[in-house]
């Protein structure tokens, strides 16, 4: 005789792959606008010469690799948009507090917004 669980057939088991939730897709669709014009502006020199158009640029190029990481829910790819969302908003609070424009405040609470909302715990269990 055949025990019940042996008369059943065996289903494959397959990991299921999780979606990526909005919020995350539009902060990388804005962390790319954010990238692209940060390199433009330090290849047009206006962040200077030389150490900080080195760091720009630097800082830029991880945070392309970055997104393209998130959006293929990796986690190296978080990590690197978590780190780099801190990185322009300490940036763009910096060039407030020189400048008094408004317009940096704003894009740094901004990104510090998008920094809390990507070390929430369900966004960071998404990413594999």
């Amino acid at each position: 005789m055949s025990t019940p669980q042996e008369s059943q057939p065996q289903q494959p088991q397959f990991r299921v792959r999780k979606a990526i939730l909005p919020g995350m897709a539009a902060i990388a669709m804005f962390l790319l606008l954010v990238t692209m014009l940060n390199a433009f502006a330090a290849m047009r020199g206006l962040f200077g010469t030389g150490a900080p158009r080195a760091g720009i640029l630097g800082v830029c190029t991880l945070l392309l690799i970055g997104i393209f990481g998130l959006l293929r829910m990796r986690r190296w790819g978080w990590a690197l948009v978590t780190g780099g969302c801190l990185v322009i908003s300490i940036g763009d609070i910096y060039f407030f507090t020189h400048t008094h424009a408004a317009f940096f405040v704003v894009r740094g609470l901004l990104e510090l917004c998008f920094f809390l909302y990507m070390v929430r715990s369900d966004v960071r269990d998404r990413v594999s």
